[in-house]
């Protein structure tokens, strides 16, 4: 399948598992409506919490995570492909994951991916943010294919580390996912830049759903998902950070296309030095 219709589902997820599914599932509905056999939805889909003893108290491993179940259940209904951008699980060692959760269209299971890089950062407005104090990292990157081509799914942080996207373009991916819950202030910033980057550097169709507004565990996130062709173009883009659903048709033609006009990932040489910074 070459062409077909993406949808990114953009959220402001409660802080418990219950309220979250009854918060997506209609937005879900609607992309599946409007005619999306691929449907995104942002990091921390299943609940945002910021208090650390409040969100290991919610949390469940995986296979009990009551929005998982609801969701696995809504693409086995709606025969839709469902990337669950992230959900916050428990691990058997007791530490937490941020976890993307690709599953098919019976509901199944297909792909998991662990988030590799930690937002550990001290903002300019006073926010500071301890993502390794809570969640284990991963340790690998990941590719899933899907009848509608290869993924390559990272989280929110990760599209500031353009080598893993490189190396996930060079394994096959032709769709980068980017669920996010980025912060009003890098938002606004570098959102849509990093975005069209990391599209134009490895030829990629971008998907990137974002969680919007001000939660209520007191964060405020930027919103504005948006999806991006492999030349840089901005194919659909929510300009505001509602609780909405955006819509693109996918061709994945353009992926050739785009690496044959700048090809980039052949182009490349290893190349020794210079020593890292102490």
């Amino acid at each position: 399948m070459t062409t077909f219709r993406a949808a990114l589902v953009q959220l402001r997820t409660p802080a418990e598992q219950s309220a979250a599914l009854a918060h997506a599932a209609p937005l879900i509905r609607k992309a599946a409506g409007e005619g999306a056999k691929l449907i995104v939805t942002p990091e921390g889909s299943n609940l945002l919490q910021r208090d650390r003893t409040a969100m290991v108290q919610t949390m469940r491993p995986l296979e009990e995570d009551v929005f998982v179940q609801g969701a696995r259940g809504l693409a086995a209904e709606l025969r839709v492909w469902l990337l669950l951008g992230s959900v916050v699980v428990a691990r058997p060692d007791g530490k937490a994951a941020n976890r993307s959760v690709l599953i098919d269209a019976e509901g199944g299971l297909r792909t998991v991916y662990d988030k590799v890089h930690m937002f550990d950062v001290d903002l300019p407005n006073g926010d500071r943010y301890r993502e390794s104090a809570l969640y284990e990292p991963g340790t690998e990157a990941a590719i899933a294919d899907t009848p509608f081509g290869r993924l390559g799914l990272t989280i929110c942080y990760d599209i500031r580390f353009p080598h893993m996207h490189r190396a996930l373009a060079k394994a096959g991916a032709e769709i980068l996912t980017v669920p996010a819950a980025f912060t009003v202030p890098t938002g606004e910033a570098h959102w849509e830049v990093l975005l069209r980057a990391r599209a134009i550097e490895t030829g990629s169709f971008v998907l990137a759903a974002a969680q919007g507004g001000l939660h209520a565990d007191g964060r405020e996130t930027w919103g504005r998902s948006t999806i991006v062709d492999p030349w840089g173009r901005v194919l659909a883009k929510l300009d505001h950070d509602e609780p909405s659903v955006a819509v693109a048709d996918i061709d994945l033609s353009e992926v050739a296309k785009a690496r044959q006009a700048i090809p980039s990932l052949r182009n490349e040489r290893a190349f020794s030095g210079p020593e890292a910074a102490q």
